[in-house]
This record gives C-alpha cells, structure tokens and sequence, in this order.
C-alpha cells in the first residue's frame, strides 16, 4: 500500500519544493547574518526585508507590524504578554481596565493556557471565561455581547484546527466596536492563512499569528501581526533584532523558504482555487460515507473550510479508525496534533455540545490547498479500502475445533468479556459496563448473531445498568432479549455440570466445552472449561472470568473461593484493570513473589530484529493489530517469517498456548510499538521469559532495518 496518503495537513505539511528551494539556496548563498553591516549581512537583510514586504501584502496588515517568529506559539505568547502588560499599566494608572481575559470554547490550547500563564505570572488575578460557541463552532455573539464590556482581552481563532469552522471575525469585531471600553483583541489565524482573506487592519485585529509549517513552509518558521498603535512588549529579548521587538537571530533559511509559500500566495497559480478544494472534499465525503454507513459530520460544510472534515462513527473509537487508516498508510488523526497522543475525547466537540461517543470517535481529515486531483482519487480508494477491511473483519470466523474465541472489550478501565461460540453461531457476553457498551454493540452488529447470555460477575448499580440497555438493544436490533431477560442473564432449558468439590452449578455448552457458574460467598465468577464424564475437573477449567482478579492482598474474589480450579495454568479474565492488563494466570495470581523483574529491555528493533530470528530460529512473530487493521495493512512478513495474527483484544484466546511453550521465543510487533510492549512485559509477568517486542513498531522497521 504504497505511496502514504498524508491527510493530516492541520497538524503539519511537506515543504513546498519552491520553499526547500529557497531555504537551500539562502543557506548556501546568502548565508550572512542580517544584523552585520558588510556586503553579505546587507545581501541577508534585504531577504528579510523582501519577506516581510510580501508578508505584510499577503495578510493585509496596513501600517501594522509583522514579526518574524518561531512559530503560532511564540506569536500567541508574545501576544498575550504584550496585551496583559498593558492592561496591568492601566490598571496601574487607575484607567478603567475590564475584569475578564475571553478565550473560544475551541481555541487551541496555547491560547488559554498561555492567558493563564501571564495572568498567573503577572499577578493580574483577572477571570478567565470561555465564549460558548454552538453546533457549528460559531461562537455566541450574544453572550460574547452580554460580556465583552467587561472584557480586557478576547482571543478567538480564524478557523478551527479540528473542524475546520470558520468563525464570524466580521461579527466578532462589530461587537468589539461597540464597547465603550474596546479590549484588545487577538486572532488565531494558522488555520487561515491562505484559505481565507484575512483583512487584519480593516476588521480592527490587534494580534494575529501564524505558523509557517501548517502551510508548506518548514517547521520552526512563523508571523506575529501587531495592529499599528497596539501595546506591545517584547517576550524576548537581546541582541535587539526584528526592531528591538524579537531578539535572536533570524532563522534567515526558513524566512527565505516562508517567502517562497507567500509567494506562491500571490502568484495564485500554484494552489487550487476554492471550488476544486470543495469539490475534492465533496468526493472524500463520498468515499466516506460509502465505506461507513452510519458517519456523521461534525461541522456544517458551508460553515468550514474546505479543507477539513471531521467525522466520527458510532461504535468506533478514534483509536479504532486511527489504526485501520495507518494500517493502510492513510494518515489522518483524532484532532490537534498537540494533544492527540493523549487519546482523550475531542473538547473541541464536547464544546459544541454533541454527545460524548462523538467526541470520543472523532477522526479529522485534513488537507491542503496544493493537493492534486489524483492524489484525492487515491485517498477516496484508501478509505474504501478501510472500510471493507472492516467488513471482512466482522465476516463470521471458520469453525476450527470447537475452540471458543475470547474477544475483550475495553474502556475507561473496564474491561467485558465476549464468547464466541463459532459451532453454535452465538455469542456470550459477561460484565458488560456502560464504557464498554460501544464497543459490545459494534462487535454484536458486524457479526449479527444472537446473544445467548447476558452475564454479570457482580450486581452493582452500573453493571445492572448496562445489562438492561444492551438487553434492550439486543431486542431493538431483532436480537429476542427475551431469551436473556432472567435474573441470571441464563436462556431457558440451562444445564448443570459437576465440579470438583462435588456441587452442582448452572452450566451452559460453549464450543466443545462449558461455562459454568460458580458462586461462593457472595461472589461470581464463571468457569470455562473442557468438562468430563464425571463434570468440570480441577484441572479442567482453562478460563475463569471474576469482577476483580484475586490477590492476597487486595480486593476481588478471595483467591480459597477458587478451590474448585486446581491448575495454576487457568486463565483470570477480570472485568477491572490490574494495572498491566486484565488477564493473568490463577498460579501468578497465587505465587506474586515470583514473577519475575522485568529486564530494562525487551525490545528488538528493525537494526536488530534479524540477527535475533537468526539466532532463534524458532521463534515467532505475533502480529497483535486488530482484524480490521490487519486486513487494511495486509500480513507482515519479516525476514522470511510470516507473522502470526492474534488480536490483542482476542489475546486471552491465545495465551495459555503461548504459557504452554515457555521457552519458544515470542517476539510481539503491532503498529508503534505500544501494544507489543505491554504484551511482552505482561507475558514475562506472568513467567514466560522469553517474550520480545518489536521496539517502535511496524512504524520505524523500515526505517531501522539493517
């Protein structure tokens, strides 16, 4: 699945060739430093002064200033710095100064956190407040109206980084006028800048800035407009470059090759015009919608740029979409790049008032105004491929050998447990949670078969809670709830299966063996095994599914409640996370001070990867992606060895085979590297030490490849 299809544009852009170009040519030729005096620092300044000439045509600054910065950032602070030291000198000098610093519900987060900042240093006390904005992410004007005369400052952004919203500056700034007292006004405009006119003098901004990298410049690269007459101090200080407002010397070879993006600006030949990065939109949006039925778009198209489009899909995650697009060398991402990492729901759309799934499966699509025409032909192919890989994922697995496939759904801590019981064609869930319900209900719907039990391990309020909504979606989906509406989450015509202890408990056929449940003061757990002629051995039961894994010494089932499962080989599926994962085995469980230290490092990596398959030739790969990501990406094969599939979410299923063959070196590989390293310390925790990971993953094995 070559070449990558880059649509993450918000985040970051590839340097234009023009602008690589100039910076080239500037650190090669016109290398002198801009502050010297000879022929070559004369030769360096006129670049500057050049750029900045272009710079202030491009922005429409009108007598303002334009500073050469490091980025959005630096311009945001500087901004902010300057604006609430102005207002602290009034303060000072006992002239009215307005008691609130607003900030847009969904500015990026440099914007009040960097408010927060100097208020904080500076002593100012004054309130932050956020500017609601509604389904659109149009900001309230009537509430910004109801507060702006008490305000010393207002930052709002030009468009939204994750949505793409573009906001109503013309009306911002006829409220702005209207005070008696005009606070200051900052602009985030990085997601404008040659998208939008941005008519700075003309609509009244006091500060705007921009970051080159977001528009094929290098990264590093940046502009600060300051309004003519607007207070300004400088946040660094020196040497006295840029006027004495930005000290340090200029990064002469990124200004160079920011020139050369502006340029192109107003050259208008090289960038698409408005109607074809519509239209190139219009056939994403289609791609989409073909290959996930249920999207929806979280911004109105009118009301956005036309290079942005953020969707989500019920009963996905973010992460979900995330992996099956990388898979197939589709980039994209969950929103801001700055915070993405950190996998929380969007805040962006919790402000704009949708509903939590919403904001938690967000996927933005971003891409810039240089894109071609077949470049988007092949992106529209990629999502369609996504989306029927998620189809062939969700196709019912082949009968096997009676086995059972244990599929884990887990959130927010939680973790449900989901049989599949391919020779019957059902399923069987226990301790379903309501985080978890997502993700139940895609795996019930991509694989409509019939739930045959509704199980829980404890009776809190939650998980009664969560039983009776999937119940009822069971039944709203053509699923017959009825069978599953007992007490016990137990269908009709149940079962009994001896245990060793000689007591009868209720039992129900799963694959070619059998769930049993197991009650033993006050607590549940439920027992798969393979039982006998004379009922479910000790050294029977393979899986054993509890609210909390036992521990000697903290909660959960007592660990004497398990006298019925002898072998220490049994499998503990908790329905709460341990800390490392939610599965461990009954004999780590009861011996804890002998799991073994983990080593510093458990890595191999792409440098070194084929040495140790060549010293271990026994050894196995284990491809930990999910099914739809696997089939996306295809199967990996690494110096002559095919790897196997196992789902991490699936991993229970595999794992007493691989305990089984301790000394069979396993080596764990997934997209970046984070699932395979907590497959490789959690095998070694539980005393299989001969359990790798791929180091950095799927991701860095070509670039470190020998």
């Amino acid at each position: 699945m070559t070449p990558d299809i880059y649509l993450d544009a918000n985040a970051t852009t590839q340097v234009l060739p023009a602008a690589a170009a100039a910076a080239q040519r500037v650190m090669q030729e016109t290398y002198g430093n801009p502050s010297s005096t000879h022929c070559t620092g004369i030769q360096a300044r006129q670049v500057l002064s050049d750029v900045r000439a272009r710079a202030r045509r491009v922005l429409d600054a009108g007598e303002g200033r334009v500073l050469f910065v490091s980025g959005a950032t630096e311009a945001i602070q500087t901004a902010v710095l300057s604006a609430l030291c102005d207002i602290r000198e009034r303060r000072q000098r006992g002239e009215p100064v307005g008691g609130l610093l607003l900030y847009g519900a969904t500015e990026h987060k440099a914007v009040p956190e960097s408010i927060a900042h100097w208020n904080r240093v500076l002593a100012l006390n004054l309130e932050l407040r956020a500017i609601p904005v509604d389904g659109r992410g149009q900001h309230d004007l009537a509430v910004l109206q109801a507060m702006a005369g008490n305000a010393a400052l207002v930052c709002t952004m030009a468009a939204n980084n994750e949505t793409g919203a573009i906001s109503d500056l013309d009306g911002i700034a006829h409220v702005l006028a209207s005070c008696a007292h005009r606070p200051l006004w900052l602009v985030d405009g990085v997601q404008a800048l040659g998208k939008l006119p941005l008519d700075l003098a003309r609509r009244g901004i006091d500060y705007s800035a921009f970051s080159g990298h977001k528009l094929y410049a290098p990264k590093g690269t940046g502009l600060l407009y300051v309004r003519e007459g607007a207070p300004f101090t400088p946040l660094m200080v020196g040497g006295g470059q840029e006027g004495g407002c930005r000290s340090g010397t200029e990064n002469l070879a990124g200004i160079s090759a920011l020139g050369a993006v502006l340029q192109v600006l107003e050259d208008g030949n090289t960038f698409q015009p408005d109607a074809e990065l519509r239209h190139m939109r219009d056939r994403l949006v289609d791609a989409l919608r073909d290959a996930f039925p249920g999207v929806v778009f979280n911004t109105p198209f009118a009301a956005a740029l036309p290079t942005t489009i953020n969707f989500s899909v019920p009963g996905f995650s973010s992460k979900d979409l995330l992996d099956v697009f990388d898979a197939a060398n589709l980039r994209v991402s969950a929103g801001s790049a700055c915070s993405a990492a950190k996998a929380i729901p969007s805040y962006v759309l919790d402000a704009m008032g949708f509903p939590a799934w919403r904001s938690a499966s967000a996927i933005r699509m971003s891409f810039g105004p240089a894109a071609l025409p077949a470049w988007i032909d092949l992106a529209c192919q990629r999502i369609r491929h996504c989306g029927q890989a998620l189809g062939r994922a969700a196709a019912a697995p082949r009968q096997t050998d009676g086995a059972v496939q244990i599929r884990q759904v887990r959130a927010e801590g939680r973790s449900s447990w989901m049989l599949l019981d391919v020779a019957r064609r059902r399923w069987l869930v226990i301790d379903p949670h309501p985080c978890t319900l997502a993700g139940i209900q895609r795996e019930l719907g991509n694989l409509a078969w019939p739930v045959g039990a509704v199980l829980a391990t404890t009776d809190s309020a939650a998980a009664q809670l969560a039983r009776q909504a999937l119940l009822h979606w069971i039944d709203a989906n053509g699923g017959h709830a009825d069978a599953v509406l007992g007490d016990t989450g137990w269908p009709p015509g149940e079962t009994h299966c001896a245990l060793a202890d000689g007591t009868l408990a209720h039992a129900l056929p799963v694959g070619a063996g059998v769930l049993v449940r197991w009650q033993d003061d006050g607590h549940t757990a439920y027992l798969l095994g393979i039982a006998g002629p004379a009922g479910l051995g000790g050294n029977d039961v393979r899986h054993v599914f509890v609210a909390a894994a036992p521990t000697p010494c903290g909660p959960g089932m007592p660990l004497e409640s398990l006298g019925v499962v002898a072998g220490d080989q049994a499998i503990v599926c908790s329905a709460c996370d341990d800390g490392i994962s939610f599965t461990a085995t009954l004999g780590a469980l009861r011996s804890p001070a002998t799991s073994p230290e983990l080593p510093a490092d458990a890595s191999v990596d792409g440098r070194t990867l084929r040495r140790f398959l060549i010293e271990h030739p026994q050894a196995r790969l284990i491809d930990l992606r999910e099914p739809g990501e696997h089939l996306a990406g295809g199967p990996v094969r690494l110096h002559g060895h095919m790897a196997q599939a196992a789902a991490l979410s699936q991993i229970a299923t595999h794992l007493g085979g691989w305990l089984a063959r301790r000394d069979e070196p396993l080596v764990f590989l997934c997209r970046s590297g984070a699932r395979s390293e907590r497959a490789a310390a959690w095998l070694r925790r539980l005393g299989h030490h001969n359990a790798w990971h791929l180091g950095g993953g799927l991701a860095l094995q070509a670039a470190q490849a020998e």
